[in-house]
Parts: structure tokens; C-alpha cells; sequence
């Protein structure tokens, strides 16, 4: 457990830095990449995949706003979710959210590798390994600094976007935007692109480090869900407009391909730069996010304590950062990004079931706790949104392929054991004491 003595996270971030940083690190390379994929399972409906798949995170996040301002501390999801459940559940969840910080940032690590081996001809894994530790020190340096370089990298890839729907207007009104594979498709795609919207649970797990957390965390939260759900729509009306859903389908670079067919061969480097410089935002936002929830794990008793500690001069939890940017190093192995995208759905969608539900039982078990922000819309104690995101996150859930299922139970499992190993070793310190 932390003391008084030790030295705490610096509070530093705005309003306009924490909002930018969260929309920087929602408009991650999943965009990029899984677009192409979700038009090959929705067809030309792939805007509505995309804005059912944003409905379903606005509706968790306003969870989270309300979580926020009743909890602003870095453990985020593990301490709104221990508050409602206990330890042993909370300590699961933040397990799994561990989970998706690495698996992200490692295949999107492998997803920059891949983009600076076609610029520079370099080795995919020599990439892959050089941005991981590139931006772990950039995370050791400072949350400042850290902040400054994800906005910087969110106007570069929020350009891009805008230059695909500027290029694309032209084309608009050219084929039939009701036309689909199927309506599971339509759903599997929401499935997928999920993913995309991932990262403003990351806005949260800034908490300690925003000025006034109780009402900028909320504010940015909502300004950052309805920028992103605007352009996302925007870009998948235009790539089905621009290029066949079946081609963008079996597309590895679907929005590159678009510019190339609007602007020709040198719009191909253009977007590939602006990709490269998405995944390096994805990778720093998400391992950002991912260190901050193991040092409020850790902070908490969770996790071992010297997770929790703080550089004295750089104001930065250095050994989370340390471990998270190791544990990545080592799966960048794992290659493929639509089956890494499903399993990181795959416990995220289980998180957000707890964290929705969580918010439920707190209503009841702690009514009288102040909330800076509160979810509108209740019969009574008991808030709809909350139970409407818990149910389509758990739609959502049941799209996953059965070769998904496998690999995220199975990681679920060993959460399982790592759970029951902590709380046994917890029990018999407490006898002995």
C-alpha cells in the first residue's frame, strides 16, 4: 500500500489533453485496418455496424462517467467493479483488462513493424520491438509529455480521416447504402469494429492525472464518444462509396487503397505514413492506460506492491510501465489482427458487462455516495442505459467466432487460477498475522 511519504501522480492534464488524448486513443489503427474487414461482413449497411457498435461503448461509457466522479483514481474498471463486487471479482476484471493491454499493443506494435518494413524495408519484429521501447520511455518521462505526443499523433491521424471523407464526397450517393451481406454480418461486423471504439475507457484510467477529474473526466468522455461515432460513420459511408465492400473486404489497407483510387499511387504513401503514425498512438495510449491500472492495482494491494511505485523526479509509476512494455515485447508474436481485435472484444465485452452492471448495484448499495455526474433516465433506483449497455455488450459477445471463444476462455481461466492463487496466499498471511 502506498504512504503518505512516497511520491504521488502528478495532476496535469486539461480538459482539452485528456479529451484529445481519449479521441487519439479511440482513433487507433483499428480504423485502419478493420474497416476493409467489417464492409466484407456487412456490406454496404457497414455505417449502421458502426453505429450500433458506437451506441453500445456510449452507453458503457456513460457508466463510466458516473463511475468516474464517484471513484476518479487510476484503477478505473478494477475499482469501480471491487467497490460493487469484492476483491476477487475486481481483481478478475482488472486481470483481463491487463489482458487487453497487452494483446493490443503487441499485434498493433507488429501492425507498425509491418507498415515500417514497406516505408523502410526494415524487419517487421525489429519495428515492432523498437516503438515498444521508444514509448516506454516516452511513458517513463513524463504523463505530460506522454499526453502531448498522442495529441500531437491525434491531428495527424484525425487528418487522414478527414482527407479520405473529403476525397470520397464526390462519390457519395453511388450505390445503395441499404445493401448488405446479411443481417449477421451486420452484427458480426459490429462484433469486429468494436475494437475501434476501444480507448475511451483510457480517459478514466487518467483520472489521477487530470485536474478536476470529477467533472473534466466525464466532459471528456462524452466529447470524445461523439467525435469519434460522427467520423466513423462518415469514413464507412465514403470507403463503400469509393471501393466495393468486396474488395475492401480482402483489403489489408483499405483506406490507403481508397486515397489510390481517388489520388493515385502517391496517396498510397501518404495514408500508409498517417497508419504508421495511428498505430504508434494506438500503442502509447493503450500501454499509457494499461500502466496506470496496474499501478492502482498494485496501489490498492491487488497486485505485488512494488507495482505501485512511483519515480521520484519523473512523477510516473516506472515499474507498471517497465512491465507492461515487457509483457508486450513478448507477444508480438501473435500476428493476425482481427482475431487479436475479437480477443480483446472478448474481455473487454466482459468488462463492460461488470462495469454496467456494477454501476447498477451501486445505485442500491450506496445511494447516498456523491455523484458529480449521474446517468439520467431511472425507474426508480434502478438506471436504464446501464442495463441496455450490459445487454448489447453481451449481444455483441455472442457474435465472436467459436476459435475467439477458445482463446479468450482460456485466458479467462488462467485469470481464474492468478485469482485464487492471490486470495489464498492473501487468507493464510491474514491466519498468520
Amino acid at each position: 500500500m502506498l504512504t503518505d511519504r512516497e511520491p504521488a501522480l502528478k495532476r496535469e492534464l486539461s480538459l482539452v489533453e485528456v479529451t484529445l488524448t481519449g479521441v487519439g486513443s479511440i482513433l487507433g489503427a483499428g480504423i485502419y485496418v478493420l474497416v476493409g474487414k467489417a464492409a466484407g461482413l456487412a456490406g454496404n449497411l457497414v455505417w449502421l455496424s458502426f453505429l450500433f457498435a458506437g451506441t453500445a461503448a456510449s452507453l458503457s461509457a456513460l457508466s463510466y462517467m458516473e463511475l468516474a466522479s464517484m471513484y476518479p483514481r487510476a484503477g478505473a474498471e478494477y475499482e469501480f467493479v471491487r467497490r460493487a463486487f469484492g476483491e476477487k471479482v475486481g481483481l478478475l476484471v482488472g486481470l483481463l483488462i491487463i489482458y487487453v493491454v497487452v494483446i493490443t499493443a503487441s499485434a498493433v506494435a507488429l501492425g507498425f513493424g509491418g507498415y515500417y518494413s514497406s516505408l523502410f524495408g526494415a524487419g517487421i519484429l525489429e519495428g515492432a520491438i523498437g516503438v515498444l521501447l521508444l514509448l516506454g520511455f516516452v511513458m517513463f518521462y513524463g504523463i505530460k509529455e506522454s499526453a502531448r505526443l498522442a495529441i500531437l499523433i491525434t491531428l495527424i491521424e484525425f487528418s487522414g480521416l478527414l482527407i479520405i471523407i473529403y476525397i470520397g464526397i464526390p462519390f457519395l450517393g453511388t450505390v445503395n447504402y441499404f445493401e448488405m451481406t446479411s443481417f449477421s454480418g451486420v452484427f458480426e461486423a459490429s462484433a469486429l469494429i468494436f475494437f475501434a471504439f476501444l480507448g475511451f475507457e483510457d480517459i478514466v484510467r487518467l483520472a489521477q492525472e487530470t485536474k478536476d477529474p470529477e467533472k473534466t473526466t466525464p466532459k471528456a468522455l462524452i466529447l470524445a464518444i461523439f467525435t469519434t461515432v460522427i467520423l466513423y460513420v462518415c469514413v464507412a459511408v465514403v470507403a463503400v462509396s469509393v471501393l466495393n465492400y468486396r474488395t475492401l473486404g480482402v483489403s489489408a489497407a483499405p483506406l490507403a487503397e481508397i486515397a489510390t483510387v481517388v489520388l493515385g499511387d502517391k496517396a498510397f504513401v501518404l495514408l500508409s505514413w498517417i497508419a504508421l503514425f495511428s498505430t504508434v498512438n494506438t500503442v502509447l495510449v493503450v500501454m499509457l492506460g494499461g500502466s496506470r491500472i496496474i499501478y492502482g492495482m498494485a496501489a490498492s494491494g491487488s497486485l505485488p506492491n512494488i507495482l505501485s511505485r512511483i519515480h521520484p523526479s519523473r512523477g510516473t509509476p516506472w515499474i507498471s510501465i517497465l512491465g507492461v512494455v515487457g509483457l508486450s515485447i513478448l507477444f508480438v508474436f501473435l500476428r493476425d489482427i482481427a482475431t487479436v481485435a475479437n480477443i480483446s472484444n472478448f474481455m473487454i465485452f466482459i468488462v463492460f458487462i461488470m462495469v454496467n452492471l456494477s454501476l447498477i448495484k451501486l445505485r442500491y448499495t450506496e445511494p447516498e455516495k456523491r455523484r458529480p455526474f449521474r446517468v439520467p433516465l431511472s425507474i426508480g433506483k434502478f438506471p436504464i442505459p446501464p442495463a441496455l449497455g450490459a445487454l448489447s455488450a453481451l449481444f455483441l459477445f455472442t457474435q465472436l467466432s467459436a476459435m475467439v471463444m477458445a482463446y479468450g476462455f482460456a485466458l479467462v481461466g488462467v485469470g481464474f487460477v492468478l485469482v485464487f492463487l492471490k486470495t489464498r496466499k492473501k487468507n493464510k498471511t491474514l491466519k498468520q498475522a
